[in-house]
């Protein structure tokens, strides 16, 4: 990882890259297709809990927290980037960049209902073919940690009340009536053990 003395982000130049239009409700910026030379790590970070750190201290300005997540992308070998055309800085992320707190379902519940997810900073995400919900257990003490996909690899984690109301719309596996899960747009994603 590089970083350059001479090249920093620029708030302005951020800004109009993540806000063209001003507003935050516009269209997500391109950063898949960004590639900068430069990159830094001036110690972000997103905890288990959502909050967003930059160099030990929480960022508690919700608006800028969302900006900063507007220009998030997760790269294929795992690292979590705040990306601008100019520059890209590292954002360790302890278990998940977002959190799902609200889960609604809309259609008649089974297979054809789809599953609308919240996340804690205001991203609606439908669960589907290119939107899976998955969940793994921890082996020592059987914990579920589920999760939703929002966009391109980025995922959110639920939170407990979220899981709570996914698990009322769980129903058994087609295949396995063992095996508990919820549809979604024609998908069924298992969740757990029905006993």
């Amino acid at each position: 990882m590089t970083s350059s003395s001479t090249t920093t982000i620029s708030l302005e130049e951020t800004l109009k890259s993540i806000l063209p239009e001003g507003k935050l409700d516009g269209k997500l910026p391109p950063v898949h297709l960004w590639n900068p030379e430069h990159s830094a790590d001036i110690g972000m970070e997103i905890r288990a809990d959502g909050a967003w750190w930059h160099d030990g201290s929480r960022i508690n300005r919700e608006r800028l927290v969302k900006l900063f997540s507007r220009i998030l992308r997760k790269d294929e070998d795992g690292q979590t980037w705040l990306v601008t055309p100019y520059e890209k800085v590292i954002v360790k992320v302890e278990d998940a960049p977002f959190l799902a707190v609200r889960v609604d379902r809309v259609g008649e519940p089974g297979r054809d209902q789809t599953l609308a997810f919240l996340t804690n900073l205001d991203d609606i995400t439908l669960a589907g073919p290119e939107a899976p919900v998955r969940v793994e257990t921890d082996p020592d003490t059987g914990e579920p940690s589920p999760y939703v996909l929002v966009r391109g690899r980025l995922e959110a984690k639920l939170t407990r009340a979220a899981f709570y109301e996914l698990v009322e719309m769980a129903e058994p596996s087609p295949e396995d009536p063992d095996i508990l899960g919820v549809w979604s747009q024609g998908r069924f994603f298992p969740i757990g053990p029905a006993a």
